[in-house]
């Protein structure tokens, strides 16, 4: 198993993650979090850690610098955050430990929770050929519905029962 701690170049942005790719993986989960968390999301954490042991890469990074994330405004800038997605999975692509998988088809999807899942979805709508999956967990599609008719991979919205506002906003989104 290749673990690394990386810096991703996103703008003027430096931004810090943890990448973790099996040997004989084919696919590889980005991770886009909600607003006020970061890479070290305990959740995100076990999810990461269950795609590892099914031989499934991760890449966990935050979506702000840390001075980015003292302005609150910043945590629901989907515009920024997808473009931050974006740059994350075309630096990936770009990675001398995924040149192996320029040969074949590298698997990508997103696991997006919160505003992360907004991201995710108007990322995956802009890099349509790329990414193969998207699972929103408590996810705010309502965040990216200029998206969601662009986005073709096939999409999981995953809310919990008694979220009653969450759920509605991602059935609005689903219909």
């Amino acid at each position: 198993m290749i673990e690394e701690l990386v810096h991703i170049k996103a703008d003027s942005a430096v931004l810090e993650g943890a990448l973790s790719l099996p040997e004989e993986t084919e696919a590889v989960v980005i991770f886009a979090h909600g607003s006020g968390s970061s890479r070290h999301s305990r959740r995100n954490q076990f999810v990461a850690n269950v795609l590892r042991e099914a031989g499934i890469g991760t890449l966990l990074f935050d979506l702000l610098t840390e001075a980015e994330d003292t302005v609150y405004e910043n945590r629901f800038d989907i515009p920024l955050i997808t473009g931050r997605l974006i740059a994350s999975t075309r630096w990936l692509k770009k990675k001398p430990q995924t040149e192996r998988f320029r040969t074949k088809e590298l698997n990508m999807g997103y696991f997006g929770a919160s505003t992360g899942a907004a991201a995710a979805i108007a990322a995956a709508a802009e890099l349509t050929a790329e990414i193969g999956a998207v699972v929103s967990r408590g996810g705010r599609p309502d965040l990216a519905m200029e998206s969601l008719g662009s986005l073709r991979a096939p999409t999981l919205l995953i809310v919990g029962g008694r979220d009653e506002s969450v759920l509605e906003l991602n059935q609005q989104a689903y219909e």
